[in-house]
């Protein structure tokens, strides 16, 4: 079992910046695929980005160039840096993390982009 802790949404201007973290139960090391998806109302979930334990990252056409996924082993923590911020990014943003064909969802965290 992966226990998942997202933090660090909240409400913010468009054009302005988040960090979204998500705190890992067990090592990250051991978690072959953790990414961060995201889920606006009446919508469908969607991935955002990926980042696998070998350090390759995957980024959605829709936030290439503005967000950044990242870890901090230590901490087994995976970070969301989202830069430029634009009222379409509002959503509900999941981290998902994926160990040997079984998935782990966090429980989500808000995001709003005002315009």
């Amino acid at each position: 079992q992966v226990q998942l802790v997202e933090s660090g949404g909240g409400l913010v201007q468009a054009g302005g910046s988040l960090r979204l973290s998500c705190a890992a139960s067990r090592s990250i090391f051991s978690l072959n695929v953790m990414g961060w998806y995201r889920q606006a109302p009446g919508k469908e979930r969607d991935l955002v980005a990926t980042l696998t334990s070998g350090g390759l990252t995957y980024y959605t056409d829709p936030v290439k160039g503005r967000f950044t996924i990242s870890r901090d082993n230590a901490k087994s923590t995976v970070y969301l840096q989202m830069n430029n911020l634009k009222p379409e990014d509002t959503a509900v943003y999941y981290c998902k993390a994926t160990r040997w064909g079984s998935d782990y969802w966090g429980q989500g965290t808000q995001v709003t982009v005002s315009s």
